[in-house]
């Protein structure tokens, strides 16, 4: 798979998570009005209460940003539509999986601070024991 259609199906698949936590969203603010209603209360939970258009919007662009991006990165490994859609649906964790890596950490951190962190890491070991 080319790496621009990748970095397309990646980022639907981070639309589509977004889309599941705004339905998630919606469906309890729908339960809690059903309930006010049911207690025949004045006053109707607002959407405002479930949804922060503000908040909401900067996460779902940046969970299509990071599904595009994990597509991009995968794309020679990607074979189909539905392997591309889930890596975008995934992009945080792989994401996040990926920079415990050694190699990964390597080349954001150079060799030698890795092998600071990972000293740092051994003596805190130590102290732990």
């Amino acid at each position: 798979m080319d790496w621009a259609q990748a970095a397309g199906y990646g980022a639907v698949g981070g639309a589509l998570v977004e889309l599941v936590i705004v339905n998630g969203r919606l469906l309890a603010w729908q339960a809690a009005r059903h309930r006010a209603r049911d207690e025949r209360k004045r006053r109707l939970p607002p959407l405002r209460h479930y949804i922060d258009p503000t908040a909401d919007l900067a996460a779902a662009l940046s969970r299509i940003a990071l599904g595009a991006l994990t597509g991009w990165l995968l794309h020679s490994q990607v074979t189909g539509l539905y392997a591309a859609v889930a890596a975008g649906a995934s992009a945080p964790a792989l994401i996040r999986q990926l920079g415990t890596f050694g190699s990964v950490q390597d080349v954001v951190r150079g060799p030698v601070a890795s092998a600071e962190v990972e000293a740092t890491r051994e003596r805190a070991e130590e102290v732990g024991s």
